[in-house]
Parts: structure tokens; C-alpha cells; sequence
């Protein structure tokens, strides 16, 4: 089978807590996990762009299924839409219309503090500590859809109580898509205390043949 690549979201890294336990499902099954670090050491300097050029690395153009977490979902459907060997796509409360999302959150005020200044503090759920992230982060992210238009079959994972990325992006997303499964979880961003729902219905997803449509609300 393809190998997997595991994305992790904004501020976070290989050993997120979501990471460890998938790594631990499939190492049960003998299958290897591959987590890149998507801002490679250089979080400050942090771009949409960068991180696809991880994932294009870790894919090494070859078929691959791709997990992503939060913004790492975002970037698995982004990276899918261009790279038509990516077999499957397992999204966890994917971050579309990512570029909106930070405007609607900030604010325009403090989007233009975030301009002038040149980076912005946050907290980084890795290093347990607040750290910088540039401007460049937004510049780069203009270019890119708010929905990929990813053809492979899509598994989306997203908490009814997320108030950080609407359930209602993954929602028009699968409405896009007549490939797209949405499962709608009862659970916030984090999605922690649903991880052996998520386990079973990816490991049907991935092994036990391509189920597509939708679902009504879990």
C-alpha cells in the first residue's frame, strides 16, 4: 500500500498528541508513520508555500495517503489537488479558507499591527511557549483557494463545538466534493476525546476499501 504521511497543524510538531497515537495505531499493524516537521526548525518563518515543498519532499512523488491536522489538513488538501498520485486523504478539522479565517479572528487592526510589525506572537503548543511568526505567513497564503478542489477519495474528521475552524468549512468543502465522507464528531478542535472513533473509521477507510458520500452528523 502507499506509505502515509502525517501532517500536523500551526504551532505544533511531530509529537502532537494526535500524531503519537496514530503512529502507535498503525505501528500495531506493522504499517511505519511518517510525521515531517512542516516548519523544519524555522517556525517564524513559517509559509503555506514552505510547507508544501515538506510535504513534497517526505512524498518523494510517489503514491502516498496523506493525514493532516488543522492547518495540516488544509495542506494535505491543497497538496492532494495539485498531486494527482496522492491516493487518499484522511482531514481532521481541516483549516479552509485559512487566509479568512486568521482575518475574521485578528481583526483588521491587529492583521495591520501583525503588517507593520512584522510578526506576531503565539503560543506553540510544542515548545509549551509563546513564539513569533511572521507576516510573510499571510503574504504567502493569498495565492491559495480556501477549498482545494482535491479528487481523491477525502475522510473529514471535524468537531461540532470547534470554535477555532468552523465545522460549517468542512461542511461546504464536502459539499463540493461528491468524494468526501464528513463526519461530524461531537468534540471541539482538538478532536482528543473522539481518537478511537477517528482510529476505526480511518482504518475502514484506508483498508477497508473507498467508501465515498456523505454522512449525517455523529
Amino acid at each position: 500500500m502507499a506509505r502515509i504521511v502525517y501532517l500536523h497543524g500551526f504551532a505544533s510538531g511531530p509529537g502532537s498528541k494526535k500524531a503519537r497515537f496514530f503512529r502507535e495505531r498503525f505501528a500495531e499493524l506493522g504499517i511505519g508513520l511518517e510525521i515531517p516537521d512542516l516548519a523544519e526548525g524555522d517556525f517564524a518563518g513559517l509559509t503555506v508555500s514552505g510547507q508544501l515543498r515538506v510535504i513534497e519532499r517526505a512524498s518523494r512523488g510517489e503514491p502516498v495517503t496523506l493525514m493532516g491536522s488543522s492547518m495540516g489538513g488544509y495542506l494535505a488538501a491543497l497538496y492532494a489537488a495539485r498531486h494527482p498520485e496522492v491516493d487518499q486523504v484522511v482531514l481532521m478539522a481541516p483549516a479552509f479558507c485559512f487566509l479568512k479565517r486568521w482575518q475574521e479572528t485578528l481583526g483588521p487592526a491587529n492583521m495591520e499591527k501583525w503588517r507593520t510589525s512584522g510578526s506576531l506572537e503565539v503560543f506553540h503548543y510544542g515548545e509549551g511557549r509563546a513564539v513569533p511568526v511572521g507576516y510573510q505567513l499571510i503574504e504567502d497564503a493569498q495565492p491559495y483557494e480556501d477549498y482545494p478542489a482535491a479528487s481523491q477519495p477525502v475522510l473529514i474528521f471535524h468537531g461540532q463545538n470547534d470554535t477555532v475552524v468552523p465545522p460549517e468549512y468542512s461542511v461546504e468543502f464536502a459539499r463540493r466534493h461528491p468524494r468526501a465522507t464528513l463526519r461530524l464528531m461531537n468534540s471541539d478542535h482538538e478532536l482528543l476525546n473522539v481518537l478511537d472513533d477517528m482510529w476505526m473509521e480511518t482504518e475502514a477507510f484506508l483498508f477497508g476499501g473507498q467508501r465515498t458520500g456523505r454522512s449525517t452528523p455523529a
